[in-house]
């Protein structure tokens, strides 16, 4: 069974594009957030664009050409983004790399995507990377973030980010039209990055995403009723703690926000989400299951030491908390006249002050993905008026396949197929098959393993199973 029709669109527009425009046209406008020492400093469009240039002319004035590889190897901040779309520009390809990452994985990672260049944060990365440096012959350069511990390193392969953006000021300069250059020689089949499976069946593989998949991504997301609706905008705060190097934080932190124009905080680590959550207030929230648990579970927690008094307030406005989840749950997530009345009740009572606690105060869409989520977290959060919906996806098809619409939430379900998007289940297995412009290249070196996912027709084999219909009320 095909659900939707295949997209027939031919426009794309890749990353750098996106932002360049961006910056010509509001470059004063913030575009990212970070924190440094306690406060957050802002970075405006045209600085996000003028560092992505300078990284690019790094690049190549460290020889990197079209089709070379450039790791990074960094927790979420904002020059993970441009060693990323610094990469693309020139044409070459990204490869993340989790932060915790052993030696041995980084090893593999390295040698198997065959990494001209190394971004690395900081002297722990720097250190993984000099460990296994004779099992990485093609590795010709080490970019270090932050130099505490690694200045005084005497390996001519080390190059201090400060440096680094100074070669890149002098290659522009001798080379003012790279990347007018590039851009113009780019085609929608690029591969703009390798993004490395987790590797429970294996060595980690690194799935091929090009161009137009990215493109077709991050319209789904921007404009066609993906995860958020209504749709991302300018005006929309987001938080980036995930890997940035998993398809998902990838999605959010770059490609909605360059396609969108959204602004992105970076969490200052994954211990610090739920502080970083209360001071930035995210209109947009996209979580995995065990980050909503442990909101939830967090909340329980704190409510069971509190003060008697406050222990009653909390069971009464969670009592009518649990009947607007049910309403909501039974009506789709759509508010009745029932739950409105409700809600307004134990809005100032309680729900105002837990979810400026939690710090989704302001949060108008929220997501999740990568597992399935227990009703009663969903049904919890449903009743502070926080509707979750549920989306399916993968790496190898650019994060996108199916998602919850706004009006039609249906718990146990993870929604309907986005727009440009052909599902089927193969017959006698229910394996679910996708088939979109989203959909990856392949496996890089590795075309047994590519045919053994990908057939010849476009579908997607993901090897999980899904039946049709609505899920549990």
């Amino acid at each position: 069974m095909t659900t939707t029709e295949p997209t027939t669109t031919t426009v794309w527009r890749s990353i750098p594009e996106r932002i360049r425009e961006r910056a010509e046209r509001d470059g004063d406008r913030v575009c990212m957030r970070e924190k440094r020492f306690g406060i957050w400093q802002t970075i405006t469009w045209g600085e996000y664009w003028e560092n992505v240039r300078l990284v690019a002319h790094a690049l190549a004035g460290l020889g990197v050409e079209p089709g070379d590889r450039v790791a990074i190897h960094s927790e979420n901040r904002p020059e993970w983004l441009y060693a990323d779309v610094g990469s693309v520009a020139i044409r070459a390809i990204s490869v993340g790399l989790y932060s915790t990452n052993p030696p041995a994985e980084v090893a593999h990672i390295l040698r198997d995507s065959g990494a001209r260049v190394l971004i690395a944060e900081d002297q722990e990365q720097v250190d993984k990377a000099l460990a296994v440096l004779d099992r990485c012959p093609e590795l010709e350069w080490i970019v270090y973030i932050e130099p505490r511990g690694v200045r005084e390193y005497d390996n001519p392969k080390l190059i201090q980010w400060s440096d680094f953006i100074e070669r890149g000021r002098e290659h522009a300069a001798a080379h003012p039209h790279l990347l007018d250059e590039a851009a113009d020689a780019a085609t929608p089949d690029d591969v703009a990055t390798l993004i490395y499976t987790s590797g429970t069946t294996g060595p980690p593989k690194g799935a091929m995403l090009t161009v137009r998949n990215i493109s077709f991504a991050t319209d789904v997301l921007v404009l066609g009723g993906g995860l958020y609706d209504p749709p991302p905008n300018e005006s929309d705060v987001t938080l980036s703690y995930l890997p940035l190097c998993h398809v998902v934080e990838r999605a959010a932190t770059i490609w909605v926000n360059a396609g969108a124009g959204t602004t992105v905080h970076f969490a200052e680590s994954i211990d610090t989400v739920q502080a970083n959550l209360r001071e930035v207030q995210p209109t947009l929230f996209f979580a995995v299951p065990r980050i909503w648990e442990k909101i939830h579970a967090g909340v329980q927690i704190k409510m069971s030491a509190a003060s008697p008094l406050k222990r009653l307030a909390y069971r009464a406005a969670m009592g009518l908390a649990t009947k607007i989840g049910d309403e909501l749950v039974r009506s789709e997530g759509n508010h009745t006249v029932k739950t409105r009345v409700m809600y307004a009740f134990g809005y100032p009572l309680l729900f105002r002050a837990l979810r400026d606690r939690i710090g989704l105060r302001k949060v108008r869409a929220a997501g999740s993905g990568a597992a399935p989520i227990a009703p009663e977290v969903l049904k919890f959060f449903f009743g502070l008026g926080i509707v979750i919906r549920e989306a399916y996806g993968m790496t190898e098809n650019s994060a996108v396949s199916t998602g919850n619409r706004q009006g039609r939430v249906k718990l146990g379900t993870v929604g309907e197929p986005h727009p440009g998007t052909e599902l089927r289940l193969a017959e006698g297995t229910n394996e679910i098959l996708p088939r979109h412009a989203g959909n990856f290249i392949g496996y890089w070196n590795k075309p047994d393993k590519t045919a053994q996912v990908l057939d010849a027709d476009g579908w997607l084999h993901t090897g999980d199973v899904g039946e049709w219909g609505a899920g549990p009320p």
